[in-house]
């Protein structure tokens, strides 16, 4: 009698989270990470679309002429999706993104001049895009600098027209929203010396980290203990 072959099946990676979202400024690996997180835990994406925006190019040549028309089209882009990620995440399926919805009014406060601040607002309010709250945001963080470098490394065109100025006053930004922050669960990770794409250690220690995270906000350095 033939005996049937044997199969061996991995065990199910179950996330740590029914909804993680992954955040920070341009250049430091957000989409990259959460795609690979996404795979590892067999979750469903839910992403960015910056080429969708047809002001983006024009607005990083000249920032002030287009920064209205940007932001309103994000808006308008994210109210889509925070509809979207209601829908997967009451579904039960587990949901990776690579934004938080409330990002947009970090981009606006930043590019927009008081009046059209103010008429932004007035806009977005009325699109109703908060959405499901993540039950964990991981914040990556980089220097300028570093990011600039990864930028100018993976030479987008449309990147490349981003100014040093503007790069920097994004950093400011980001570390200003998420250091008062309080909206959901967040990890921020120092991104600089951390590749978990390319380093099998790295991930283990990211992994590990979401893991044991037990406070509602804790900060991760490689080689640093906390």
């Amino acid at each position: 009698m033939s005996v049937p072959p044997l199969t061996v099946t991995a065990p199910q990676l179950k996330p740590p989270h029914r909804y993680i979202a992954i955040e920070g400024p341009i250049g430091v690996g957000k989409t990259t990470l959460a795609t690979l997180l996404a795979e590892r835990w067999s979750m469903r994406t839910l992403f960015e679309r910056p080429q969708d925006n047809p002001f983006l190019e024009r607005f990083y040549r000249d920032t002030t002429r287009h920064a209205l028309a940007t932001q309103l089209s994000f808006a308008l882009q994210r109210t889509a999706q925070a509809a979207e990620a209601a829908g997967i995440v009451a579904s039960g399926t587990p949901l990776m993104a690579d934004f938080v919805t409330q990002k947009s009014e970090l981009f606006a406060r930043l590019t927009l001049s008081d009046d059209e601040f103010q008429l932004y607002k007035d806009i977005a309010g009325r699109l109703h895009a908060s959405g499901p709250a993540p039950d964990l945001v991981i914040y990556l963080q980089a220097s300028p600098e570093v990011l600039f470098s990864r930028i100018q490394k993976r030479a987008l065109p449309m990147e490349l027209q981003i100014s040093d100025a503007y790069l920097r006053a994004l950093c400011d930004a980001y570390n200003e929203f998420f250091y008062h922050y309080d909206a959901t669960p967040l990890l921020t990770v120092n991104a600089e010396h951390l590749n978990p794409l390319a380093s099998d250690e790295d991930l283990a220690l990211l992994l590990e980290r979401i893991d044991s995270m037990r406070g509602r906000k804790e900060f991760f350095v490689k080689g640093v203990s906390a």
